[in-house]
């Protein structure tokens, strides 16, 4: 029978691209194989599998031979290629013992043999029927931001990718948020019948997929499809309903101070953040934004009993009145990567936006250490946004009744008790923080624990060595 040949060149990129699917701790051995098939045209393709996700890629030429699908496995194919040069190819041949792969060595042909897996044991691919839609580099860029910015906290596994609204069919969105800050972009449309969530995966940001051409979309109610020239990406969409992200989105209209800032100097600014002193890089890396004499202001300071160090920020347009709110440099420095040079603040306590265009960044801003700032008079609901590491709450009510200052109608300040329901909705709020907490400890212990385990094996192995040693002294003859 005609082999199979694959040459090293092309199947060296190609089986990187196929790992980033490939979960090494599956329990199913067929998931660690790649599916090598030359179809009845004489392409040539390889797809592995997690059975949520699909990776295929098709080799640049046909080749002669009569349709074969064979399994191979990929650390076995990965190994063979380390110790094969550029120019030559690897031979996938069948034999009634199951498949051989031919490699060169020397002036003759090695040959390496693979455990038979019955075909029936890989799952389908699937197909999704209709038309691709073309995904411009405009759009493609706003899914990696949006993706940038989604969650990864497993148990809110709906925003663990980037939503395609499709609600509005004249203005699609492309949205993306982890519940401490939301991207959004907008100014285009597609053909789309329903709304679509991408599940995040390292494959959708490697280079090889993003520089191999234009994408190409196709969804149906519960898969979705990205292709480029070679590479096609197919996945379970995640179930579940996005939950209703405007609601987070400030009115831009109560935005009354705003800085423009230079697009061809926020690399610059985004470096002068980092160098910016910060008294909490470990939990928050807050930084503050400060609208003083029309003036752009960046506060820092090493410790948490030091003054705030101001840094003005050159070639900073400021429009509206003073304004001061903090935030964490993470998300700052993000959104100027992502060009968008527009802030806009409504207060001190109020989500601020970064925005170019038809994107935007919507930010929760962290409270000054020590600061009691009170929450908004009439507070929107926002069931997107999680809160944040350090959110802009009330302080814990006392035992007795507290006495808080609310604006009336006429501007002027009373003092009213709280009544009892808003002190238990202040108890819900801070009870909803302990939660949160608890959840940040499991979080670094389960990564102390993957650690110690870690240094368990290393250790192990080492004792398993001076073993082997120990024997090999005992056995020598004198």
């Amino acid at each position: 029978m005609n082999p199979i040949s694959l040459p090293i060149a092309e199947l060296k990129p190609a089986l990187v691209g196929l790992g980033k699917v490939i979960n090494p701790r599956s329990t199913l051995p067929i998931l660690q194989y790649v599916k090598v098939e030359r179809t009845a045209d004489g392409w040539i393709a390889l797809t592995s599998t997690d059975l949520d996700r699909f990776v295929t890629v098709r080799l640049e030429h046909p080749a002669t031979g009569p349709a074969m699908t064979v399994f191979i496995p990929h650390d076995q194919l990965v190994q063979l290629t380390k110790n094969c040069n550029r120019n030559e190819s690897l031979l996938i041949d069948t034999t009634p013992g199951g498949p051989v792969i031919k490699f060169a060595l020397a002036d003759n042909l090695g040959e390496s043999k693979v455990k038979l897996i019955p075909l029936a044991e890989f799952p389908l691919t699937p197909r999704l029927p209709g038309e691709a839609i073309p995904l411009p580099p405009e759009l493609r860029r706003s899914i990696h931001e949006a993706m940038e910015c989604a969650s990864i906290d497993s148990t809110r596994y709906v925003l663990n990718g980037a939503f395609i609204d499709a609600s509005n069919p004249k203005a699609n969105y492309i949205v993306g948020t982890d519940g401490k800050h939301l991207y959004s972009a907008n100014s285009f449309a597609l053909p789309l019948k329903h709304s679509v969530i991408i599940p995040n995966n390292k494959f959708l940001g490697w280079k090889e997929f993003n520089n191999d051409g234009e994408w190409q979309l196709k969804a149906d109610d519960k898969t979705v499809q990205l292709s480029s020239r070679r590479w096609r990406f197919i996945s379970k969409q995640i179930e579940g309903n996005y939950p209703n992200w405007r609601q987070t989105i400030p009115n831009p209209d109560d935005a009354k101070t705003h800085f423009t800032l230079d697009p061809a100097k926020l690399e610059a600014l985004s470096k002068l953040i980092q160098r910016m002193p910060c008294h909490d890089p470990e939990k928050y890396q807050s930084i503050g934004v400060e609208c003083k004499e029309g003036q752009l202001l960046l506060l820092g300071k090493d410790n948490c009993n030091e003054p705030y160090t101001r840094v003005p920020v050159p070639d900073a347009k400021a429009q509206g009145p003073e304004a001061l709110i903090f935030l964490s440099r993470r998300f700052f420095i993000k959104a100027l990567d992502y060009g968008l040079n527009t802030i806009s603040i409504i207060d001190q306590i109020a989500p601020l936006r970064f925005h170019n265009k038809g994107r935007q960044m919507i930010v929760m801003p962290l409270r000054p250490d020590g600061a009691s700032t009170p929450p908004p008079a009439n507070p929107q609901p926002a069931p997107v946004s999680m809160p944040p590491s350090r959110p802009v709450l009330p302080p814990a009510p006392p035992p007795s009744p507290p006495m808080i200052t609310n604006p009336t109608s006429e501007g002027n300040a009373t003092n009213e008790p709280k009544n009892a329901v808003e002190e238990a909705i202040d108890l819900t709020l801070l009870i909803r923080d302990k939660f949160n907490d608890g959840f940040n400890l499991l979080r670094d212990l389960s990564v102390k624990l993957k650690t110690i385990n870690r240094d368990q094996k290393a250790s192990a192995r080492e004792m398993q060595s001076v073993r082997s040693t120990l024997r090999s002294i005992q056995g020598l003859k004198i």
